[in-house]
């Protein structure tokens, strides 16, 4: 059978992280059993394989700096931005000086375990937002997306008991697009990727032969409070997530 996993101990790399001698699985790749209709309507529309993986690949990159340049501005810190992402992260700073986000440091990028449901984690941050404490998790896609709730409640059930005042979990979505300045439509080139988006209802927007103005930033924050239902569904996915992977979880003595 087919496997993407070169040895056990690149399944372990790859899908977990060893805490107290003892290893668990990573939320992210729980999560990651869910199907992405999205996702595979990408793939299928591509000129290949390998250049779906490369965009991919570059998108991961831009999105990891600016989810690196964010979390070194909430830390107080002046990181070096790249030109390639400057719209993005000037629209963060704006919409900081609008909105207390407070975090300590040793609670960004914090590592969280779950010794009762057996998983493990990365949060991004635990902040204070309006006066409520919670989890705080970046992203840097063009929407957000419902699947993020079930990453975020499993950080949610892993930290309640720690943090008694743990009361709700954010989203903070951060992307860059452009506009055309003649119909309003948009423009999003991460990764490489050209995707335009136009208003159907609009006929000059149908057949506009686009002007493209200087990429801006693009910055949503959305409060998910409720997360118990979110975390059954968690839970159900780790379920078909182990089944997926018995075999190396079994060797790897997670399970009997």
């Amino acid at each position: 059978m087919f496997s993407e996993f070169k040895s056990l101990d690149d399944f372990k790399d790859q899908c977990g992280y060893t805490i107290d001698e003892s290893w668990y699985p990573r939320v992210t790749k729980i999560v990651g059993i869910k199907a992405k209709p999205a996702l595979y309507r990408y793939y299928a529309e591509a000129e290949s394989y390998k250049a779906a993986q490369d965009v991919t690949e570059q998108s991961a990159k831009e999105g990891t700096a600016i989810h690196e340049a964010v979390e070194g501005l909430l830390l107080g810190k002046s990181p070096d931005i790249s030109p390639a992402i400057a719209p993005a992260i000037n629209a963060f700073k704006a919409f900081a000086e609008k909105t207390s986000i407070r975090v300590k440091p040793e609670l960004v990028e914090r590592r969280i375990v779950s010794y009762d449901h057996r998983y493990a984690g990365t949060v991004d941050a635990i902040a204070m937002i309006g006066g409520k404490v919670g989890v705080l998790d970046i992203k840097t896609s063009q929407a957000v997306y419902r699947d993020y709730n079930l990453q975020t409640s499993a950080y949610m059930d892993a930290l309640r008991n720690e943090f008694g005042n743990l009361e709700t979990r954010w989203i903070l979505r951060i992307d860059q697009i452009q506009k055309c300045t003649l119909c309003g439509a948009t423009r999003r080139t991460k990764g490489g990727r050209e995707k335009i988006k136009t208003d159907w209802r609009n006929s000059l927007s149908r057949t506009c032969i686009h002007e493209w103005a200087e990429p801006n930033g693009e910055i949503e924050l959305v409060e998910f409070p409720y997360w118990q239902n979110d975390f059954q569904a968690f839970l159900g996915a780790k379920k078909l997530w182990e089944w997926e992977n018995e075999e190396w979880l079994k060797r790897v003595g997670y399970l009997s």
